[in-house]
């Protein structure tokens, strides 16, 4: 068998020549923050749709984790969806508020673990996300 004989049976028992697709790339260690800034927004368009008296109060939030997405999105190269709000149930402003709180603090737990685990280049980003989250979530008290 000759070098190039052998040369191409070595690549093709590597896997080289074989033809099979390379696997996918794992996802984004960012992704679930771009996830939770999305259902975030999501959750205070509906809550400004079911109780427009709290629009003044709770669209500059929406519109923080809109940012947020965005910014996520870029870095990590994403395109994230753009989806029309869909009213939700009708609830009280304090259990609206409450609800939304409990979900800014469990999404800031996501953001602190994020950024702890982010490399330096990340880790402003991840960090002023997770600070503003809680500040979302004592503005909702």
């Amino acid at each position: 068998m000759g070098a190039a004989a052998a040369g191409s049976a070595a690549l093709a028992g590597c896997g080289l020549l074989d033809g099979e697709p390379a696997p996918d790339p794992a996802p984004d260690p960012l992704q679930p923050l771009l996830d939770e800034a999305l259902a975030l927004a999501a959750a205070y368009d509906r809550a400004i749709l079911a109780q427009p008296a709290l629009a003044a109060r709770l669209t500059p939030m929406a519109e923080d984790h809109r940012a947020h997405a965005a910014e996520l999105a870029k870095v990590i190269g994403a395109t994230p969806p753009s989806a029309a709000p869909s009213a939700s149930a009708g609830a009280g402003a304090a259990e609206t508020a409450a609800t939304l709180r409990k979900a800014e603090l469990a999404a800031q737990k996501t953001a602190v673990a994020a950024c702890k685990a982010a490399p330096a280049a990340r880790a402003a980003l991840t960090g002023s996300i997770a600070a503003c989250r809680a500040t979302h979530a004592e503005g909702l008290r």
